[in-house]
C-alpha cells in the first residue's frame, strides 16, 4: 500500500507559507538566524507550528538545521546554484520536449507570462515566474518528473532572490521565457528544450560564474538533439 501524506496542520501551513514568503522576498536572508520564540510572537502562535514549519522547510532546503547554530536561512554559493540548476538542466528541458510533443496546453504558462510582465515588486514577478516554468513541465506526462522538479523549486527561487538582489536581470530573463513559450506554442518540442536550457544555463553562469562548467552528460545530450535534428533536415 502507498501511504499517504499526513495533512498539515492550518496553523503550521499560516507559518510555513509565511516564512517561505519572507524567504524567497529577500525579507529573511541567507544565513539569518530563525528563533522560535521571535517567529511565534510574531505570527501570534505557539513555538509548535513554528518548529513543525521549519522542518518542513528544511526538507525542502530553504533552511538549514544545526545542533550548534540553530536554524538558519540556506547560504547560496556557487556550489548550491549548480547543484539545483544540474537538476534542472537535466530533467526541465526534457520535460518541456514531452509536453510540447504530447502537445499539452500552455495556456498557464501563457497567463504566467502575462502576469510576470504587469508585476509591480520583485515578489510578484518572482512568483509568477515559477508559475510559468512549472506549467512548462507539469503537463509532461510523467508525475514523478514533475514531482522531482516541484522538490527543486524553492531552491531554485532562493538562487535567483539572491542573484536578483546583485544584478537584477528580469528584464532578459523575461525575453527569453517569451522565446521559450513561442518554440513551444509552434509545436518544436526540440527548439523549445534547447532553448529552456539554454536559459537556465545562462543564468546561472551570468549569476555565479564558478557553477558556469556544464556537465558532460548535458553536453552530450545537446549534441545528441542536435545531431538527430540534422539528420530529420536531411531526409
Amino acid at each position: 500500500m502507498t501511504s499517504v501524506p499526513m495533512p498539515i496542520p492550518s496553523r503550521t501551513q499560516f507559518v510555513l507559507d509565511a516564512i517561505k514568503h519572507r524567504i524567497l522576498t529577500g525579507q529573511l536572508t541567507p544565513g539569518q538566524a530563525l528563533v522560535e520564540t521571535e517567529l511565534a510572537a510574531q505570527f501570534g502562535v505557539s513555538k509548535t507550528p513554528v518548529r513543525e514549519a521549519l522542518k518542513t522547510l528544511a526538507g525542502t532546503g530553504l533552511v538549514v538545521m544545526s545542533q550548534y547554530k540553530g536554524v538558519t536561512v540556506r547560504m547560496v554559493d556557487a556550489d548550491m546554484a549548480r547543484e539545483v540548476y544540474d537538476v534542472r538542466l537535466l530533467l526541465e528541458p526534457e520535460a518541456l520536449r514531452r509536453a510540447v510533443r504530447r502537445g499539452a496546453s500552455l495556456d498557464e504558462a501563457r497567463d504566467a507570462l502575462t502576469r510576470a510582465d504587469r508585476a509591480t515588486d520583485t515578489a510578484e514577478r518572482s512568483l509568477a515566474n515559477r508559475e510559468f516554468h512549472r506549467a512548462l513541465y507539469l503537463p509532461c506526462g510523467n508525475p514523478l518528473l514533475g514531482r522531482m522538479l516541484d522538490e527543486v523549486r524553492d531552491q531554485a527561487a532562493l538562487v535567483s532572490a539572491v542573484a536578483w538582489a546583485a544584478d537584477p536581470s528580469w528584464e532578459r530573463e523575461a525575453g527569453e521565457h517569451r522565446e521559450i513559450l513561442r518554440l513551444a506554442l509552434t509545436g518544436d518540442a526540440d527548439a523549445a528544450a534547447d532553448a529552456l536550457r539554454a536559459h537556465i544555463a545562462s543564468f546561472v553562469r551570468r549569476a555565479f560564474p564558478g557553477a558556469e562548467q556544464e556537465q558532460p552528460a548535458q553536453q552530450h545530450q545537446q549534441a545528441r538533439h542536435q545531431q538527430a535534428r540534422q539528420e530529420e533536415g536531411q531526409e
